[in-house]
């Protein structure tokens, strides 16, 4: 139906403008119920029989749910006892502007042809009931609004309270406020948050700053926030103490005012947990938060507290229920996986049968009258400690995405059988002949990148990096690369990998592998046997790889002097160029840091792990990693030649020289000098480090190294101006050689094929605002898939040791802590903390120079780098923090009891940002 909208504007120049608008208003939308007898739909989504065992409800009924209700109670809403829902597109919209995490998971709920029109709760409701009347139908509007529940048929309190076959679904409620102030203790425990306006004003005179508050993993009585100053720089805010922190959870963007000088003081080197029994509300006289908060120092860092909360970045957590001793009491404490997340209090009827399970939980609300926030059960995830269900865990802990790819992003897949034709090779080199052959991990399936080596007529050398063309099979702005872009990147678990592509891109017709064509980006370089580039050359290609080998079978080759083959001549020839690289990266100032990295064996049968051993690199890792940086570089440079506003590029921050203030004692401590004023200088005084008869001290000097880094990260060149990547000592870096697994390398690969006029461009290439918001999605995904892979590690760590029993091991002092020490375990490349701690009232005498830093228990001194000697075994008996247990046995220490609360596998940095 073609309607009008006739009205009147004025103009500039004081003129009247008569404006006529059409619009329409369709008669097509079907109303979707299978009862009804009127309407002309090609499928309904309503069923007829719309029973559900209701008290309160017990007729035939459609649920209309509001905005409020979708807001706060999606847990339940997802539930699928909740059938028959309408989603007006109002609320959709308000949703969606509201709420995005919120919006994506309604939009997974309901398909396209759900939607309504856009009209109001009440004409809805008229329309159904007299729609559906004949039928038997009715409609109920659930709310959450106090003014709308005067025309709605019930709350959604009510209405789930009363669904008597289904009980559980009551636990899956947010808190209401009549709920919240059931369950808060009159005492005032907390400072009330300021309101907005007043937050707002103070950031603007300067009385308060904004920042990201990051919650302590070693100590829950401390945090530090953020705060983004101008350009790169930030400060760093130390909070302490339960009144401090105000209520503020990890992530959350808060408002926090800097105390007075004289107050400001230095992180605790105290090791706390709230692993204890609730303290029934009280923050008062805690006498853990005493030890914590020390007094104040004339070196302090800036120290604040928390007035109140701009935003909250609250989303269900993962953990396990600490059941109430109360008999019969519905309300318990949850304890969240993530140690950084205060315990939470719920409402649950079901605390017998979630025992031992792996829950989900998410938070309503945290009342200034509260010791804990307040929350509700989502769902259950299963039995805790199989490997399923903590697979689950760690995945939805780190918000990894890895459900299944939809029907829609398959759908943008090239269809089967697949092959190179004519019009592929238009704009394509033919590089068939060429020796190429690709060096990876063993069992690797998603091979991105292949290498050549050739001599040439005039006596140089052509080498050839070669990269999977994915860009060609994910073309810009459809769902396939959307889901891409989204995902970031592949995670890869022990045993699993979590792909950012398809399977058919991933393992397939993206891989290189042997034996079959595949289309290429190729960067081919012309050297002399200097390893010094003469010409350099960027073309999409079509490739045929003559053999998929592994680093080790590569190596073989390489050392086999009886063979002489083609394929082993190229890769003597890559070996040879390499090392002259790798020389020529150092004396221009590359770091070479160090980090223990593990290799599980897998049981192909029950997949648990059957052995556990550092990875060993060979010479073949740095060769194809020289290559790859290399090629990394060199497109780096092109790009941004050609898009000097928009190219994709990473660098890597140099480290505040605060940073190095342990690396530096710990090397003073062996009367070794390390010079930090810059990379050449670090790198070159950690060459020369060594201490005599302790050939492990290198190492251990640049385990330590590492840990000062800063983090790379991508970012869009338009919008910032230093490019620099310490690391690599290099002016200019991106990412280019792993688009199967990367999707920053995807974005690199479009500007170089346009650069190269392979390609066309889009807009949202050349817009550097977008680019550089995805580059913030990106360097957060690939943080988190970093953190998800640790977690996998320590996970198959505590599998191995089950079987075990108690291993006698030596180990390193890696940092000294107050109350504690923390220990380097070289061959399992395991990290423990071991706390001091003695049954007497007394305790052992514990002694803390931070100078040294050195901790002396009784007459023991513990510095950075002692050697020690420890049992390591598995500690069940917390079956939400299953650990391994290291005891100290060597030095020996009277009347002390040593224990390790968390031991996990070192967290590792990679040496090159390949």
């Amino acid at each position: 139906m073609l309607k009008s909208k006739t009205f009147v504007k004025k103009t500039r120049a004081g003129g009247v403008m008569k404006i006529v608008r059409e619009h329409y208003l369709r008669d097509d939308i079907w109303c979707g119920s299978e009862a009804c007898r009127e309407c002309k739909q090609e499928s309904t989504v309503l069923q007829a029989e719309a029973c559900i065992e209701s008290n309160l409800c017990p007729y035939p009924h459609y649920v209309v749910p509001d905005t409020n209700v979708v807001l706060h109670q999606i847990d339940v809403l997802e539930d699928p006892v909740i059938r028959n829902v309408i989603i007006l597109q109002t609320v959709l919209q308000e949703v969606r502007h509201r709420s995005a995490p919120v919006y994506k998971r309604l939009k997974d709920m309901i398909q396209a042809k759900e939607k309504l029109g856009n009209i109001n709760n009440m004409e809805i409701l008229f329309f159904y009931y007299f729609h559906l009347k004949a039928d038997g139908l009715k409609v109920v509007l659930l709310t959450d609004d106090q003014g709308n529940k005067e025309k709605a048929e019930e709350s959604i309190d009510e209405y789930v309270k009363n669904l008597t076959a289904n009980p559980e679904l009551v636990d899956r409620l947010a808190l209401s406020k009549d709920d919240k102030a059931e369950i808060i203790s009159s005492k005032v425990l907390f400072p009330e948050h300021l309101p907005l306006s007043k937050i707002q004003s103070g950031i603007k005179s300067g009385t308060f700053l904004q920042g990201t508050f990051k919650a302590s993993r070693d100590n829950y009585l401390e945090a530090t926030v953020f705060v983004q100053g101008e350009g790169e720089e930030s400060t760093e805010v130390l909070i302490q103490g339960l009144q401090n922190l105000n209520r503020a959870v990890h992530q959350d963007v808060v408002a926090v005012q800097l105390l007075p000088r004289n107050q400001w003081v230095l992180p605790s080197s105290v090791v706390l947990q709230d692993d204890g029994a609730a303290k029934d509300d009280d923050v008062d006289g805690d006498e853990e938060e005493k030890a914590v908060i020390s007094a104040a120092e004339a070196a302090g860092k800036p120290t604040g507290k928390i007035v109140g909360i701009i935003k909250r970045n609250w989303r269900p957590f993962c953990g396990m229920l600490n059941v109430s001793q109360i008999k019969e009491s519905t309300r318990h404490l949850f304890t969240p996986a993530d140690r950084r997340i205060p315990r939470i209090r719920i409402e649950t009827r079901q605390a017998s049968t979630l025992v031992g399970q792996r829950i989900m939980v998410a938070i309503d609300g945290w009342p200034k009258n509260s010791r804990y926030p307040n929350g509700h059960f989502v769902r259950s995830l299963g039995s805790a400690g199989e490997k399923g269900t903590e697979e689950a865990v760690l995945l939805l802990e780190h918000d990894v995405p890895h459900q299944a790819f939809s029907q829609n992003v398959l759908s943008f897949l090239p269809k089967m059988p697949w092959g190179i034709t004519p019009e592929d090779m238009i704009k394509r080199q033919d590089l068939r002949h060429l020796t190429v052959c690709s060096v990876d991990p063993p069992g690797c399936t998603d091979i991105d990148d292949a290498l050549h080596c050739r001599e040439l007529e005039n006596g140089n050398l052509e080498v050839g990096v070669h990269i999977a063309d994915v860009s060609h099979f994910i073309r810009p702005g459809n769902a396939l690369d959307k889901e891409a872009a989204n995902r970031g990147t592949t995670v890869y678990l022990c045993g699993k990998r979590i792909d950012m592509v398809p399977e058919l891109l991933s393992s397939n017709l993206c891989s290189l592998r042997s034996n079959v064509e595949r289309l290429a980006f190729s960067c081919i370089w012309e050297m002399n046997h200097n390893a010094e580039i003469l010409k350099t050359q960027f073309t999409k290609s079509v490739i045929n790889s003559k053999a998929s080998l592994t680093y080790a079978e590569a190596q073989m080759r390489i050392d086999d002097t009886n063979k002489k083959d083609d394929i082993t001549e190229s890769l003597r020839g890559l070996n040879k160029l390499a090392k002259i690289l790798k020389r020529k990266r150092i004396e221009n100032g590359a770091l070479t840091l160090s980090s223990l990295e593990v290799r599980f064996h897998i049981d192909s049968e029950t997949h648990d792990p059957i052995d556990l051993q550092t990875k060993e690199l060979m010479e073949t890792n740095s060769m194809v990693e020289e290559f790859m940086l290399l090629a990394n570089i060199s497109v780096a440079q092109k790009i941004y030649d050609e898009f000097p506003d928009c190219a994709l590029l990473r660098k890597h921050p140099a480290p505040p020289p605060s940073n190095y203030d342990i690396l530096l004692k710990a090397a003073k401590s062996k009367n070794v000098e390390i010079h930090t004023d810059s990379a050449k200088a670090l790198a070159d005084s950690l060459d020369v480090a060594k201490v005599d008869g302790f050939s492990y001290f290198n190492t251990l000097l640049r385990i330590l190294a590492t840990r000062c880094m800063m983090q790379a990260v991508y970012f869009c060149s338009g919008m910032d101006s230093d490019f620099h990547h310490y690391g690599l000592a290099s002016p200019i870096y991106t990412h280019f050689t792993s688009p199967i697994r990367r999707y920053a390398d995807i974005i690199v690969h479009r500007l170089l094929a346009v650069a190269i006029g392979a390609d066309i461009t889009y807009p949202d290439l050349m817009d550097k605002h977008k680019q550089s918001a995805l580059c913030n999605n990106l360097n957060y995904r690939h943080k988190m898939s970093q953190y998800a892979q640790r977690a996998s590690v320590a996970f198959h760590t505590q599998l191995f040791f089950k079987s075990r029993g108690i291993l006698n091991e030596e180990g390193f002092v890696l940092f000294v802590r107050k109350n504690a020490i923390i220990v380097l375990i070289p061959k399992f490349g395991l990290e423990g903390t071991v706390f001091f701690d003695s049954k007497d009232k007394a305790g052992p005498s514990l002694v803390f120079d931070e100078e040294g830093p050195t901790l002396k228990v009784e007459q023991t001194t513990f510095h950075i780098f002692d050697k020690v000697k420890v049992t390591i075994s598995l500690d069940d008996s917390n079956i939400q923090h299953q650990k391994i247990r290291m005891a100290l046995t060597e030095p020996v220490i009277p009347g002390v009891s040593v224990a390790a609360p968390d031991v996990e596998p070192q967290a590792k940095k990679p040496k090159v940002d390949r």
